[in-house]
């Protein structure tokens, strides 16, 4: 809403509705519990105890909807258990919500609880809307008095009102906003479900700088400061235009992508500028697991972690990391997948590809690596972990902390202590096949002026030994199934996070196809190239 409303708690003046709406019973005001007005002292000579009954239930519901009818806040607030709560409430209904000439019809009571619909109509600078809701109250016993009452809450007003909460007509906070990717086309969360949240997001960030004009609507104003929660439009605002990185096309792809497998989650970036390409969950819990998501990524992070071992001179592509049936670090024993064969004379690409644990796990051991040394990497490399990431709506960069003991091991094959989530999968795999780390961002930082994060990247030829193991993955190594049939210059690396207490890993994939790069995770979808591999591969043949 705009500055100039008040916005009092919930309540109103009602205009008198003739003749009564259900009951019938205006006049049933002064018989309730024998008393006159609002105070309702009563006559009962005896305090009554239980719960109430029929009889008093639907007198005190019929008295209570009587007064809110003729915008008696103070009156139909005497027959609540919270006269002060419920009065300024209902004071403001009339007042800030600008809502006349109500009309409450009463269902069937169910014990003590009574459900109504109200139709009344909302006002504002000459333009009127119909109002029409359902919510319900109960009746209960007071403490002190023994008076049947009504139970006070909120949603007794409007069910969508909770503690705190204020109803106001008037100016929208934000202009309505004409999302659009990055060609102009509209985007909508019918059309793409999982940006519906994203979307919500971008109109409270942005929709003032997006050149709108607000419209007049009928909002719940939280106490908790989230976003207004639109219940009626008056007047329709002009929407300004906020354009995105995102494709419609390559959105699309991961749409249907992620609801062919439970819980996952993609995001699909372009690795020469940093854009976002696309963000999808499928997820019953409705979160932005794909830029907010703080999981174990799995042996994907071995695309950081061989990073780290050719920047220290470790080892190279082609040199030597041996790949035993299991390895020990600090008494902790690693092991691989159980049809992985053992090779002591593996290269580093040859155990990348076939993504050996034990042959990373030995390989941290050396000089001059330290329990910083992964961590330094992710950061100055990577751009990983620092939590300043911009990208235009709430995410969350990765986390690498330096660790002793076996930890020091397991982050290295994306266990341990290491989060991480698509956004920033994606954004690993974009930094090691372009050498420069460009921070993913879903708006124009022009737009509002936010700085970007900056990173070194990688020299080039750690990224060229990264994006030829990535290739060799995808054309001979555990990726292959799910890369087959995508043409031009494809990589990928796969992954499966061990999450405690789970029989089932979670599966995590990451690839690149020309100046596309994608990352998907799977919450206990298996294997990396059971259902992120799929996704991953769709969102890339998507976007050639």
């Amino acid at each position: 809403m705009g500055k100039g409303v008040k916005a009092a708690i919930v309540g109103g003046v009602f205009a008198v509705m003739v003749g009564g709406a259900g009951y019938g019973v205006h006049n049933i005001v002064s018989a309730v519990n024998g008393g006159g007005g609002g105070s309702g002292t009563g006559t009962a000579e005896t305090k009554r105890s239980g719960p109430p009954d029929a009889d008093e239930v639907r007198r005190t519901s019929a008295a209570f909807f009587a007064a809110w009818e003729k915008g008696q806040a103070a009156e139909a607030a005497s027959y609540t258990d919270n006269a002060q709560a419920a009065g300024a409430l209902l004071t403001g209904y009339g007042e800030e919500a600008r809502i006349g000439k109500v009309g409450i019809t009463p269902g069937t009571a169910t014990g003590t609880t009574v459900p109504f619909t109200v139709k009344a109509t909302v006002t504002h600078d000459g333009k009127s809307e119909p109002l029409r809701y359902e919510s319900e109250l109960t009746v209960v016993r007071g403490q002190t008095t023994g008076r049947a009452l009504v139970d006070w809450e909120p949603a007794v007003v409007h069910p969508d009102l909770k503690e705190g909460d204020t109803l106001v007509t008037g100016e929208s906070a934000r202009p309505p906003i004409e999302a659009v990717d990055r060609d102009g086309m509209v985007l909508t969360k019918e059309k793409y479900p999982s940006l519906g949240p994203i979307l919500d997001t971008l109109r409270e960030k942005y929709g003032a700088k997006a050149g709108g004009t607000p419209g007049v609507e009928l909002v719940v104003r939280h106490a908790d400061q989230a976003a207004d929660t639109p219940l009626l439009t008056l007047a329709e605002g002009k929407p300004g235009k906020l354009r995105t990185t995102l494709s419609a096309g390559v959105q699309d792809a991961a749409e249907k992508a992620v609801r062919r497998f439970a819980e996952s989650s993609v995001v699909a970036v372009k690795p020469s500028t940093g854009e976002v390409l696309a963000v999808a969950n499928h997820r019953e819990d409705g979160f932005n697991a794909a830029f907010q998501g703080q999981v174990a990524p799995g042996s994907t992070m071995k695309i950081v972690t061989a990073a780290m071992l050719i920047d220290n001179g470790v080892t190279s592509m082609n040199g030597p990391a041996p790949c035993p049936p299991t390895a020990t670090w600090q008494s902790q024993t690693f092991k691989n997948l159980t049809d992985m064969p053992p090779n002591e004379g593996a290269t580093l690409a040859n155990s990348f590809l076939r993504s050996c644990n034990t042959a990373f796990v030995k390989l941290i051991d050396e000089q001059p690596l330290t329990d910083a040394s992964l961590t330094q990497e992710a950061e100055q490399r990577f751009g990983l972990g620092r939590g300043d990431w911009k990208t235009g709506i709430a995410s969350f960069d990765g986390s690498v902390p330096a660790s002793g003991g076996p930890d020091r091991a397991a982050n290295a094959i994306g266990q341990g202590q290491v989060q991480m989530n698509p956004l920033t999968m994606a954004s690993v795999t974009a930094t090691a096949i372009t050498g420069a780390f460009r921070q993913p961002y879903l708006v124009s930082p022009e737009l509002d002026g936010r700085q970007l994060r900056q990173a070194d990247g990688l020299r080039a030829g750690t990224a060229a030994q990264l994006k030829q193991m990535m290739r060799l993955t995808a054309t001979q190594g555990t990726g292959r199934d799910a890369m087959a049939g995508l043409g031009g210059d494809i990589g990928a690396k796969t992954g499966s996070a061990e999450v405690d207490g789970k029989a089932t890993s979670d599966s995590w994939f990451t690839g690149f196809r020309d100046d596309v790069a994608a990352a998907a995770m799977a919450q206990q979808g298996g294997h990396g190239g059971d259902a992120a591999g799929p996704i991953v591969a769709a969102v890339l043949r998507a976007g050639g």
